[in-house]
This record gives structure tokens, C-alpha cells and sequence, in this order.
């Protein structure tokens, strides 16, 4: 039986950075840790084998999820509306990929796709909440991002972004 972790926002260091609380039993890699589902049709079940049932079918490559468990070759994960659940490793990518705010949806508010990494660029789109992204790389302030399937790319507040970890550095 899966145990119930913590969400990254809980564990935050006074810098921003999520506490790495601990490290994968299997990978060694940190947990929890961002990844991103690999095929077009990725199956989320209620524990770690094929002989558990089939909670969820994501069917959109590319969309972040949060790893928080390992067990043998599954992945203990959770998607950006807490949903959680087992996956198998092989369907999970290190790709680093985001969700433009997906909680500003029940507002209606637009994220700002900027021409540059200050708050007063020009604007190159906005961003309908949950559109994804392509994560190219982020300083702790900004993430350098392209919409998913060739649309837009510039730049966006980190803060704004499901799939990154407030202050994390990626790809610098």
C-alpha cells in the first residue's frame, strides 16, 4: 500500500527550494521529482503491478506528473489536480515539461507569455490555464518555455508553472 507524502509546496525551504525529504529506493534520484508521460496513452493504476486495477488513462504525451514514490519499476505519482496513483517507469520521461497555472481556471485568468524575463517585456501570447509547456530552462525566477506542438515560445513567471519547484534551476 502506497504511503501519503507531502506535497512539494510543504516541504519548501526558506529559499523557495522543495526540501528533497528523501531519495528514490530504486533510482536513488530525489524525491519528489518532476517527470513527464512518455506515449499517447499512459495507464495510472491503484498500486504497483499490472495486477491492480486501472484507476485512470491519460492519453496526452508530454503532460507533467510528480513522482513520489518508487517500487521496483513503477513510479508512485500525482498529476496536477492531486489525483495520484501507480505508473509503470518505462512510461514516465526525465523530459521536463509544465502546465501554464492550472489553478487559475476557476478565476479565468490568462498567463502571460512574455518576450523576455522581466514582468514589463512584451507579451508574446496568453495563456488559457493548463495549456502545456516545454520546459527549456529556468533560473529560480523564469522558465524559458515553448507551448507543446510548436506554438509560442518566451517566457514565464516560474511561480505560474505546475512542474517546477518554486526557485529550481533547470538547464543552467
Amino acid at each position: 500500500m502506497a504511503k501519503e507524502v507531502a506535497s512539494a509546496s510543504d516541504m519548501a525551504t526558506p529559499s523557495g527550494m522543495p526540501l528533497l525529504r528523501q531519495k528514490g529506493r530504486v533510482t536513488g534520484y530525489p524525491l519528489p521529482r518532476f517527470a513527464s508521460l512518455k506515449s499517447d496513452k499512459v495507464r495510472m493504476r491503484a498500486g504497483p503491478s499490472t495486477d491492480y486495477p486501472i484507476r485512470y488513462v491519460y492519453e496526452a504525451r508530454g503532460l507533467p506528473v510528480e513522482i513520489i514514490e518508487e517500487y521496483d519499476s513503477w513510479r508512485q505519482v500525482r498529476d496536477s489536480d492531486g489525483t495520484s496513483g501507480w505508473m509503470s517507469a518505462v512510461m514516465l520521461s526525465g523530459t521536463r515539461t509544465g502546465l501554464a497555472a492550472p489553478w487559475h481556471g476557476t478565476k479565468g485568468d490568462l498567463v502571460v507569455l512574455h518576450d523576455r524575463p522581466i514582468g514589463t517585456s512584451g507579451v508574446r501570447a496568453q495563456l488559457q490555464p493548463r495549456v502545456r509547456l516545454q520546459i527549456n530552462s529556468c533560473d529560480g525566477h523564469w522558465c524559458s518555455v515553448a507551448v507543446q506542438h510548436g506554438g509560442p515560445s518566451g517566457y514565464i513567471k516560474q511561480g505560474l508553472i505546475w512542474g517546477v519547484y518554486p526557485g529550481e534551476i533547470i538547464g543552467r
